[in-house]
């Protein structure tokens, strides 16, 4: 005996089918969709506290500088430069610039989490032709079409990309902010170091005039012991060659103190007349060197480099976000509301009223690993700026442990530079009036004007490198920067 199967079980059977049918396809569409399998970053943030630091870094109980750091020298004029440079300095109205940019970029970003909504108006004339499918009322005639509309849309976002790429042009625009803040720091260090550059030459200036008063005497002497049969020719021409050649000195030095001037009225922004403008310095010797105790964990926060490098990691991470969900389905909600007629008359009519509503979704399936090379793409960038950080971190590190050691080493040479040249214009001293006396030679005074003025140039050459080293020591902790915002990046490995 046959059994029978009744017309609503084959139906049944029929729908169970397809059901199945529609899964394997499903499952065998999904496991043929692009996927990322297989990408991922292991590199890591280097962290301040795990390199040794404790000798080249000491914690000497000091303070971080502030944001007025070049107060310290007690020179008003310097105060000013710099105050000026901030205000109109092109390099600044730059970083200023690029600040804007990213702002402007974070801000689309943000427009594309957002409903966008828009309304429009168009309108047609067209004569309908009479050789096609036209109702018999319009065929052969002109008509107008109006339309008025308003639509709208809206991406779900459902795998947070555009929540992604606003958090990445945040990120690139408190990077923005911190670079900045370098330019403003370089630039401002930059004007005191070429201010003191300027002293500096003020200072050798003065001891080359010295030596000019000083030679000058000596060939007026020479001449009077020549004349007295004491002294030949040669020591003349000596004393008049050592004169002239320290007068071209005096000379190769008003040349430097005018090209530093011009260099100070470029890095201001303004033409080289306003260097002209710069009396000499008065600059003082500056507070006590001492280091603040908590470097290196808080030169992070304090050097704008290397908060601008951590934020340019953390817009990556972001993007790296925004690649995975391109992987995922997109689903956008669309919908539209407006009138559509034919002529002028019916145009506003109730029943003129159009409408619509919908839903797209794509989903990437076979790309030719376009998909795969942009995330592959958004990981070596990930991989570049992390190794950028870990290297301005060493940098920083590096940098402050130099300037330091440099002043230390200043300070060593100091106290003996200064016995030394107290020694050497005393000696100078005798010499001089032994060879007004005619006790001993005009060779003897040479040696002693010739060791009396490298002694003097030692001094002011290991004072002035002093100031300059602490002023790069102050830009090398940050300038008084602190990083008011806070991160989200994380030293572990990206997936």
């Amino acid at each position: 005996m046959h059994s029978q199967i009744t017309r609503p079980a084959a139906l049944s059977l029929a729908r169970r089918l397809a059901g199945s049918l529609l899964s394997v396809l499903l499952a065998a569409v999904l496991s043929a969709c692009a996927n990322y399998a297989g990408i991922r970053s292991d590199k890591r943030f280097a962290e301040p506290t795990g390199y040794a630091t404790t000798q080249s870094i000491p914690a000497e109980q000091g303070h971080w500088p502030s944001a007025d750091w070049a107060d310290q020298f007690g020179d008003a004029q310097l105060k000013g430069l710099i105050a000026a440079a901030l205000q109109g300095s092109p390099s600044l109205e730059k970083a200023r610039a690029r600040v804007a940019s990213a702002v402007a970029f974070s801000e689309g970003a943000n427009a594309n989490t957002l409903p966008q909504v828009g309304a429009g108006y168009s309108f047609n004339r067209q004569r309908y032709t009479e050789s096609a499918m036209v109702p018999p009322q319009f065929a052969g005639t002109w008509q107008s079409e109006n339309k008025a509309f308003i639509n709208a849309s809206y991406d779900l976002d459902l795998w947070g990309k555009n929540r992604e790429a606003l958090k990445s042009a945040v990120s690139g625009v408190h990077a923005s902010e911190a670079e900045a803040e370098q330019v403003k720091l370089t630039l401002s260090s930059a004007i005191a170091r070429a201010y003191n550059e300027l002293a500096r030459l003020y200072t050798l200036l003065d001891i080359s005039r010295d030596e000019v008063r000083q030679r000058r005497e000596v060939l007026r002497v020479t001449n009077g012991r020549v004349t007295m049969g004491l002294e030949t020719d040669v020591e003349k021409r000596t004393a008049e060659a050592n004169l002239a050649a320290s007068e071209v000195a005096v000379a190769a030095l008003e040349g430097s103190i005018q090209r530093t001037r011009y260099k100070l009225g470029a890095l201001l922004g303004q033409v080289p007349d306003r260097g002209l403008a710069i009396t000499r310095p008065s600059l003082g010797a500056g507070d006590e060197v001492r280091l603040p105790d908590n470097l290196p964990a808080d030169l992070v926060s304090r050097r704008p480099d290397i908060v601008a490098a951590r934020w340019r990691v953390d817009a990556t991470l972001h993007d790296i976000k925004v690649a995975k969900a391109e992987f995922y389905p997109d689903i956008n909600l669309t919908a539209m509301i407006g009138l559509d007629a034919i002529g002028w008359g019916r145009f506003l009519r109730a029943a003129s009223r159009t409408a619509s509503a919908g839903a797209a979704i794509h989903l990437p399936i076979f790309d030719g690993g376009a998909l795969r090379a942009q995330l592959k793409g958004r990981y070596a960038d990930f991989d570049f700026a992390v190794a950028n950080y870990n290297e301005t971190l060493v940098n920083a590190l590096t940098d402050v442990a130099t300037q330091l050691s440099d002043i230390r080493a200043v300070d060593a040479q100091i106290d003996n530079a200064v016995r030394s040249d107290t020694a050497a214009q005393r000696a100078l001293t005798l010499a001089l009036a032994q060879y007004k006396a005619g006790l001993t030679t005009q060779l003897t005074v040479l040696n002693a004007q010739t060791n009396a003025l490298r002694s003097s140039q030692v001094v002011a050459n290991l004072r002035m490198n002093r100031r300059d080293r602490q002023i790069a020591l102050a830009a090398a902790l940050g300038g008084g920067f602190t990083d008011a915002s806070e991160s989200t990046t994380k030293a572990a490995p990206v997936r």
